[in-house]
């Protein structure tokens, strides 16, 4: 049978593959997906159940119910401050993940080109590959400032190619957010060069130490050139509810909403109706950042003390990412030691491009007393590798 080249270009996330292998052991620890072990809120829950109890469970318009929609715009004034027009301007998906697709095919001809900025999610070079286009790496980060942005690198990498600019902020898997004034200048270039900005915001309420998130969309250059993408999942820890949002300039929503249909027509019902929930009713109240804060302080003072790891405290997410270079271990090989001698699963930094061979992703998706025991283990692994040297 043959495979298309599209198809044979996309390779299988190594996060998947470590997590996937994670299931062998009964007494693993996975610190792999960023998938939150906190319950979805219950109102949303409910608002779900009743959906689907009053049969309210058929297909939407493409564009998703308009009762969601203008919940969504009101999310998107409450934190972007931007009136949002519900009809023409913001469409639900399934998920965030679908959002960033439907975006990248109604942007990308073939052998068109999208810049990223690494470490980067990998699915946003997996999705470039797939809609043909061709992904542009630029290494931003510095264990000391975070994000670094070397406006000359930027510059240099746009030609007549270039159609769009990917901007994660808060980052995965970094955690660092990127400065206001980064913002700007990227803003400036994309309108200077007439290019789309495609902003992953989907961390924006993970936040720590009082650090402010700022969006691309306030600057006047950005707003009517940016493609916002958000997600019920981190917020609301609701990964396999499978529902997002993106809001975008009218000409560019009509075009993803034209591929949804022929994709998945339109984002799953009750879902839908957990999110009018979830963004019209003030009474729902989640503390994730403050227990994901405590448990990066937990887990970034314990790497920290770890002879041979050194990392930056994350101002966002719940991901750190550690160098390993002092272990003389490749990301891949420590990962899979790790797992096979201690049974903790770990993300290898080289998904995130190919600067970062010599970092390690984890997830603090468990409770504090889950990150003792793996830090526990990580410290033996440490240990025990390093006295074999």
């Amino acid at each position: 049978m043959k495979i298309s080249k599209r198809a044979n270009a996309i390779h299988p996330s190594l996060a998947r593959d470590l997590f996937n292998k994670a299931k062998e052991y009964n007494d693993v620890i996975d610190l792999t997906l960023g998938d939150p072990d906190f319950d979805t809120p219950t109102p949303l829950k409910n608002a779900a159940c009743k959906a689907i109890n009053e049969n309210l469970t058929h297909y939407s318009c493409n564009a998703g119910l308009l009762e969601a929609r203008i919940a969504v715009s009101k999310n998107i004034k409450k934190y972007w401050k931007i009136d949002a027009d519900p009809t023409n301007e913001v469409m639900l998906t399934v998920g965030g993940m679908e959002a960033l697709y439907l975006a990248l095919f109604s942007l990308i001809d073939s052998g068109d080109e999208v810049i990223v900025f690494a470490p980067y999610y990998v699915n946003y070079v997996q999705m470039i590959r797939s809609c043909d286009g061709i992904p542009v790496i630029i290494d931003a980060y510095s264990e000391n400032y975070g994000f670094q942005l070397n406006e000359r690198k930027l510059r240099e990498a746009i030609t007549n190619k270039t159609v769009a600019i990917v901007l994660n902020s808060p980052c995965n898997p970094t955690g660092a957010i990127i400065s206001k004034e980064d913002l700007h200048t990227i803003a400036k270039i994309a309108d200077e060069k007439e290019l789309v900005i495609i902003s992953d915001e989907v961390y924006h309420t993970l936040i720590f130490d009082n650090e402010k998130h700022e969006s691309v969309l306030t600057f006047p250059e950005a707003k009517n050139r940016t493609v916002l993408i958000d997600s019920m999942s981190k917020e609301f820890c609701m990964t396999g509810w499978r529902i997002g949002y993106a809001y975008a300039p009218s000409v560019l929503i009509q075009s993803m909403v034209k591929v949804q249909e022929n994709i998945a027509a339109c984002a799953p019902l009750p879902s839908q109706y957990a999110l009018i929930e979830a963004y019209t009713n003030d009474d729902i109240q989640t503390n994730f950042a403050e227990d994901f804060q405590s448990r990066r302080d937990y887990l970034y003072d314990r790497i920290s003390s770890i002879n041979g790891l050194i990392c930056k405290k994350p101002q966002s997410t719940f991901y750190l990412f550690i160098n390993i270079s002092s272990t003389n271990m490749s990301s891949l090989d420590f990962a899979h030691k790790l797992l096979d001698t201690q049974h903790v699963a770990v993300v290898p930094g080289i998904t995130y491009g190919d600067g970062y061979s010599n970092y390690i992703r984890i997830a603090f998706t468990k409770d504090i007393s889950i990150l003792k025991i793996a830090c526990d283990r990580i410290e033996k692994f440490i240990s025990t590798q390093m006295n074999n040297q």
